[in-house]
């Protein structure tokens, strides 16, 4: 089954307002017009007005919030709402980031909510899951990614599953340099497919498009997006200089 690929930027808490117009006029003169993969870019809260300011009328490129609180609204500092990104506007929300689970205590049953919360304002999630090196090591890898797909994934309907994109992130191999292989990433991504068919059957894990993320640069992207079961990568440093990004875009349209 064929997966348009999609590759997204996932800036954490760098770029303010005017780093990200900075960035994005530069980009956006090199992919004006739509391609072959699907273009995301997820600035922090601060940015995102700013970056939709500068993305408006090019099809080419989709913005992503970093996070989303599945609460409507209320007593809850420093969170933001469905109807906030929905003036900015977001298409793509990014749930369940290792940095989110680990240095911000979100299990599965928080992000379980926030995905519920996402698809129910009509946001496409990008549901992210992946195992620590301990985890790797000890044999957990296929233990560990299940839990997190069944527990993230919970009640979510077979139709719902058509927004939903999935990011299978090493956690060993964010921002250390570090990367799977291709045949590991591979062998991985394979996986997480076959729990998908066992939750929702052949025909919506064939469609789901499952991205890959650590330490994704221009220099291994190509190789990666070979793989049969990578759809696309969920950047994060390399995704900060618009022309490192863009060589990463280029070899996901090549690919």
């Amino acid at each position: 089954m064929s997966r348009k690929p999609i590759i997204a930027a996932n800036w954490k808490m760098n770029m303010t307002p005017s780093e990200t117009s900075a960035f994005l006029e530069p980009f956006l003169s090199t992919f004006s017009e739509p391609t072959s993969v699907d273009i995301v870019i997820a600035p922090p809260f601060i940015s995102l007005p700013k970056a939709a300011e500068t993305v408006t009328d090019n099809p080419a490129v989709a913005l992503s919030a970093q996070n989303m609180s599945h609460e409507a609204s209320g007593a809850f500092t420093g969170e933001v709402s469905a109807a906030m990104l929905k003036e900015v506007p977001v298409e793509y929300v990014i749930l369940g980031h290792s940095e989110r689970r680990s240095l911000y205590g979100e299990d599965d049953a928080v992000i379980n909510k926030k995905v519920k919360a996402t698809l129910e304002a009509g946001f496409k999630p990008i549901l992210c899951i992946g195992e620590s090196l301990e985890e790797r090591d000890g044999g957990q890898l296929e233990a560990v990614l299940t839990t997190q797909l069944e527990g993230s994934l919970a009640d979510i309907t077979a139709e719902q599953m058509a927004d939903v994109v999935i990011a299978y992130e090493p956690v060993w191999a964010i921002g250390t340099g570090r990367t799977a292989t291709p045949e590991q990433a591979q062998e991985t991504q394979a996986f997480v497919r076959s729990v998908l068919t066992k939750l929702f059957g052949d025909d919506v894990a064939g469609a789901t498009r499952i991205q890959y993320g650590g330490s994704v640069k221009p220099g291994n992207a190509g190789e990666l997006i070979g793989q049969p079961d990578i759809d696309g990568f969920l950047v994060g440093g390399a995704s900060l200089d618009p022309s490192s990004f863009a060589d990463i875009v280029k070899a996901g349209a090549a690919g």
